[in-house]
């Protein structure tokens, strides 16, 4: 006997739960939108249409860094100085996917200890499927379903191996990049581009003896911020020293991060920042779904093993390849 259907996604009454703050209801929600599922994309989008007037309202902040730099340690303080002081706090934490399995292999809540037992805090950890920069493709969905249950900081933790910053600052309002002490072999290797999207460069593991080289390493990273010019005239992106283990400087980093938020809002780029966002996510779902549209096609389906191996052996250019399928989907 063949399965029974899957019964059908009541959005509204989930919808409903979500702006209750009802926490298994959450976790649903987001797992629908991440689904792969026609019908469960469909309910999903309803859904986000559905809470779209209760988002909008939280601090959307990115945060990179490489391997090691202390992510989730510096996210675990962090997040537990706000909820104390009465903020709801999510943690969107992308982790690098098994190429195998496709799921997560770090498992942040391990990490976030304190987060992950607070009843103001909600950490969820997606697997980046290998999309583009590692970045998990429906990260700004659930950072909405986020907002719409009440949580005001969202706080998305990126892989954090050099592909994904582009698309976590094209999401949020900040982006913060925590760097390590001892600048010098590392400032060598440090994308251009990654201190350009920064709006705050913030050495960790700033304590004990560590502090004199993450003083040196603040200054080299000064002086390379100065010769680039910053995305927004009104703001100057700073260098602060922090320690998330020792719970040292977090206080004043958030302080810039409500600046940075109260500066740009009053000259309107806060606002034009977030209309230009929706655009962008906009074309990114239009790119998903004509992606999705060309692998399901049967007749491309049905040619692109023949293309992969003429293409790979030499006998045919990739441009034509290119060109064939184009043809086959009527483009």
């Amino acid at each position: 006997m063949s399965a029974a259907p899957a019964p059908a996604v009541d959005v509204a009454a989930l919808a409903a739960l979500v702006r209750a703050g009802d926490r298994p209801a959450l976790a649903r929600a987001i797992t629908l939108v991440e689904s792969k599922r026609p019908d469960h994309r469909a309910a999903a989008r309803a859904l986000i249409q559905d809470l779209l007037p209760d988002t909008g309202k939280a601090i959307r902040v990115g945060v990179t860094g490489v391997p090691g730099v202390g992510k989730s340690t510096t996210i675990d303080t962090l997040g537990s100085r706000l909820t104390e002081a009465g903020h709801r706090v999510a943690v969107l934490a992308v982790d690098p996917s098994s190429t195998r399995t496709g799921g997560s292999i770090l498992g942040d809540k391990t990490r976030m200890t304190r987060l992950a037992a607070d009843d103001r805090a909600f950490i969820r950890p997606s697997p980046s499927s290998g999309t583009l920069g590692g970045v998990a493709a429906k990260t700004r969905e659930s950072m909405l379903i986020c907002e719409a249950a009440g949580f005001d900081v969202i706080l998305v933790e990126t892989v954090g191996i050099g592909q994904s910053e582009t698309a976590v600052a094209d999401m949020t309002d900040f982006f913060l990049v925590l760097m390590l002490p001892g600048a010098g072999d590392e400032l060598q290797g440090i994308k251009k581009g990654v201190l350009e999207l920064a709006d705050m460069i913030a050495v960790n593991k700033a304590e004990g003896d560590g502090l004199p080289r993450a003083r040196a390493a603040a200054a080299e990273y000064k002086a390379a911020l100065h010769i680039l010019a910053p995305s927004s005239p009104s703001w100057t992106p700073p260098v602060v020293l922090v320690s998330g283990l020792a719970d040292e400087g977090l206080a004043e980093m958030w302080a810039k991060v409500l600046d940075h938020r109260t500066r740009l809002s009053a000259t309107g780029e806060f606002a034009a920042k977030r209309r230009a966002q929706q655009v962008k996510w906009m074309w990114a779902m239009i790119e998903d779904r004509l992606l999705a549209r060309l692998r399901g096609d049967p007749a491309v389906r049905a040619m692109l093993p023949v293309l992969e191996s003429r293409v790979a052996e030499g006998s045919l250019a990739p441009t034509l390849a290119a060109e064939d399928v184009a043809e086959a989907l009527g483009l």
